[in-house]
């Protein structure tokens, strides 16, 4: 994401935001909210004027609107944020409009900005430097690849031992030769996890046959493999140490403490009415939120109110494994500096 900051009074003002990759759009489907003005160019009908007599032939131009938000809706697997509202500025003024946003597109944004959203948009700039980070889970007779996006991981493909033109009499390096396969055109960094020494065998038949992937491994010991494999991995610190993006194992260790301390009875609240008594104490230390309720007027207040009093907010994403254990919890916890009754 690349952003543009224009006049800005104290919390008010205008962003100018350009999404780069389906993370991006993810992100804008948490930062445009209903009631925001928007702009961004749009194609819109436009009768063509010397053509009187066939009124049907009607006409797309470009034209650049202004959008009063209604509704926010991300389209990850076609890659596009449909933004729809009335439209405020430009042409057909008073009517209703939907802003199909994809990668490579400009979208200005006038709203209120707390702490939180611009937050995110720095986080969304900074990402954007790196290069994906891609996991390899692997043990005997199966590995899974995983694309690690912003809002957490996405499984690309599993390869089992077996499964390949030998049938069952897939041997060891055939299989290595299949996962290789579908790694031979990765540019970013690589994580091999799993178990047992199988992973560092693969690490060298890696080495041996993708010396320009291998060049950018790490190999690490998990206790499974698939998408368990990938938290563990979170949850050490490694895509730190990879690049500066720390946000998914916040999730993870922000999660694990809000576990431990209601497991051993220590200061924490889960669920609306816990979370919004401890916020009324002043107790609140950290406030943890799905990001399936960030459109929760008495959610948004009550995170309003927590920032005020200095608590740290961490948004979970809803589709990676700590934001759905924190949704069966009521979607919202507090981390608290003191227990209360």
């Amino acid at each position: 994401m690349k952003a543009e900051y224009c006049e800005m009074q104290k919390s008010f003002g205008e962003i100018r935001l350009f999404p780069e990759s389906v993370d991006d759009l993810w992100h804008l489907s948490h930062l445009v909210c209903p009631g925001d003005l928007v702009f961004a160019t749009t194609l819109r009908t436009v009768e063509a004027a010397q053509d009187k007599l066939r009124p049907e032939k009607l006409e797309k131009r470009p034209v650049r609107l202004g959008i009063r938000v209604e509704r926010v809706e991300l389209h990850a697997f076609s890659n596009r944020l449909r933004v729809s509202g009335t439209i405020e500025h430009g042409m057909d003024s008073g009517a209703y409009h939907t802003l199909n946003i994809e990668p490579g597109f400009e979208l200005s944004v006038i709203k209120r900005w707390r702490p939180r959203d611009l937050e995110r948009v720095e986080r969304a700039v900074k990402a954007s430097i790196h290069e994906l980070v891609h996991v390899l889970t692997i043990e005997e007779g199966e590995a899974e690849i995983f694309r690690m996006r912003q809002y957490g991981p996405e499984g690309v493909v599993t390869i089992t031992m077996g499964s390949g033109k030998g049938g069952e009499t897939d041997s060891r390096p055939a299989f290595f030769s299949r996962i290789a396969g579908h790694l031979a055109e990765l540019k970013g960094p690589l994580i091999i996890a799993g178990p047992g020494f199988i992973k560092d065998d693969f690490a060298r038949f890696l080495r041996s046959c993708l010396p320009e992937v291998s060049g950018k491994m790490l190999v690490v010991e998990t206790r499974r493999i698939g998408a368990g494999a990938v938290q563990e991995v979170i949850g050490q610190g490694l895509l730190e140490k990879i690049h500066e993006d720390v946000q998914l194992g916040s999730e993870v260790r922000a999660m694990d403490e809000l576990l431990m301390r209601i497991s051993k009875g220590l200061p924490a609240a889960y669920g609306r009415d816990e979370v919004k008594k401890g916020i009324e104490y002043g107790a609140a230390e950290e406030v943890l939120v799905a990001d399936s309720l960030l459109r929760d007027e008495g959610i948004v207040s009550l995170l309003d109110r927590a920032e005020l009093q200095n608590a740290r907010i961490v948004v979970l994403s809803s589709v990676f494994e700590p934001g759905k254990r924190l949704e069966a919890l009521g979607g919202i916890a507090a981390l608290l500096r003191y227990a209360i009754q």
